[in-house]
């Protein structure tokens, strides 16, 4: 985002992202063990301790997983850059009141 902006314009963007990946991962979180169940189905009559271990040997599944840690990590990046933005209005805050009373002082 470019400099035009105000920080409270570039920290809103920023969290906007973080909110919508930090959901995009919770939601892949949340719905692993719907994920199971559904592919255990698909499996038909299996102990559910024999089709849960076919499905975690699969590629699909270490697939999905990667998945979830890849959205996880998209959500903690996004967190990263809206707290550096968060950061860099703080710090735009004390020089201006660093300014301020140097004007007074001078």
């Amino acid at each position: 985002m470019s400099g035009d902006f105000p920080f409270s314009e570039r920290f809103r963007v920023a969290a906007e992202a973080w909110v919508d990946a930090e959901n995009a991962a919770q939601l892949l979180e949340d719905t692993k063990s719907i994920v199971m169940a559904q592919r255990q189905t698909a499996l038909g009559d299996m102990p559910v301790n024999r089709a849960e271990q076919t499905i975690k040997a699969s590629p699909s599944w270490a697939q999905y997983v990667e998945s979830i840690v890849e959205a996880r990590t998209k959500a903690n990046l996004a967190k990263v850059t809206m707290e550096y933005e968060r950061l860099r209005f703080m710090e735009n805050q004390g020089r201006e009141a660093n300014a301020r009373s140097e004007m007074r002082l001078g």
